[in-house]
């Protein structure tokens, strides 16, 4: 493996193929699963709108892409260091808060506690003045000037942030499971318990991959895991996908392919047939939540299958 502070700053120093070929798998993984998401959502959604649906697109757009392509360059390349940490440093706040907003808009769906939704937001936008604005101040501090003290403040800060954007999606995403949990247990279909397992074992899948970026990142693997990093959050924006593919079996009662999900012809539909906004008065109404447990879930479901394109 590289030296611990290997590609902090600058190319790899190192010249074993193996290690080089296997960055740049995990660098063509996520630029083919971009590429895959831009299709996914552009064809699946009925209208082009919400925050979930920009907050998908985008991330993998503005985030995956020119992150992975920054340190393409960065590891590469002779391409001067100000022009490539730029390129992955937008990448990087896109893709990162990114997920933490596409994570947040699809909480809206399940979550009526209004107090809690701006909480979760607040987290959210506190951590991008707590861990993206130092992070990247100590990003252009250890590529551009390259002394012993920037290189190490870079090398904390890369810890202390990767731990503290993990510790954000998993609050989040644990409390999504709870309350689609409880949605779910309104249903009567036979199938939600099959589909509540499906859903918990998504989110444990998305845990286990931040839990392995966080290993290397303490083993001081640096090189890997950021080449990883890109690949991980690429996959757990497809991963967003089956996870509202499962909500919308329960309304169907049918199987869920990743063709039924993804690749099926569009209906036709009015003004309502749109993805649920992510405004609070909106969440709170009577068509997404009613009064009746049983119409609670029966409408939050149908509300997200009429956002998708189904036969």
């Amino acid at each position: 493996m590289e030296e611990p502070m290997d590609g902090i700053a600058g190319e790899l120093s190192t010249q074993h193929g193996g290690l080089r070929s296997t960055l740049l798998f995990f660098m063509a993984v996520a630029w083919y699963n971009v590429i895959e998401l831009v299709v996914l959502v552009l064809t699946t959604f009925r209208r082009w709108r919400g925050l979930y649906f920009w907050s998908l697109l985008l991330s993998g757009v503005l985030g995956v892409a020119p992150y992975t392509v920054g340190f393409l360059l960065k590891f590469f390349t002779q391409t001067p260091a100000l022009a490539t940490v730029t390129v992955l440093t937008v990448g990087w706040w896109a893709m990162v808060t990114g997920q933490s907003l596409v994570l947040y808009s699809r909480l809206h769906l399940v979550l009526r506690d209004e107090r809690l939704l701006h909480r979760v937001l607040r987290m959210i936008l506190a951590n991008v003045l707590l861990l993206h604005v130092p992070t990247t101040v100590l990003t252009y501090g250890a590529n551009l000037r390259q002394t012993p003290a920037w290189l190490r403040g870079y090398n904390i800060i890369e810890k202390l942030q990767l731990t503290g954007f993990t510790v954000q999606e998993v609050v989040i995403s644990l409390l999504y499971i709870w309350e689609t949990v409880k949605l779910l247990r309104m249903c009567a279909a036979r199938e939600n318990r099959k589909i509540m397992r499906q859903l918990v074992g998504i989110n444990v899948a998305m845990l286990v991959m931040d839990l392995v970026l966080l290993s290397l990142e303490y083993a001081d693997y640096y090189a890997v895991q950021i080449s990883l990093k890109g690949a991980v959050y690429s996959i757990k924006l497809k991963l967003e996908f089956a996870v509202l593919g499962r909500l919308v079996a329960v309304v169907h009662n049918r199987p869920v392919t990743t063709r039924n999900v993804f690749r099926e012809g569009p209906v036709q539909g009015d003004e309502g047939d749109q993805f649920p906004s992510n405004d609070p008065a909106s969440t709170s109404s009577p068509s997404i939540h009613p009064n009746s447990p049983s119409e609670s879930s029966s409408s939050w479901l149908s509300a997200i299958s009429s956002a998708l394109r189904f036969r």
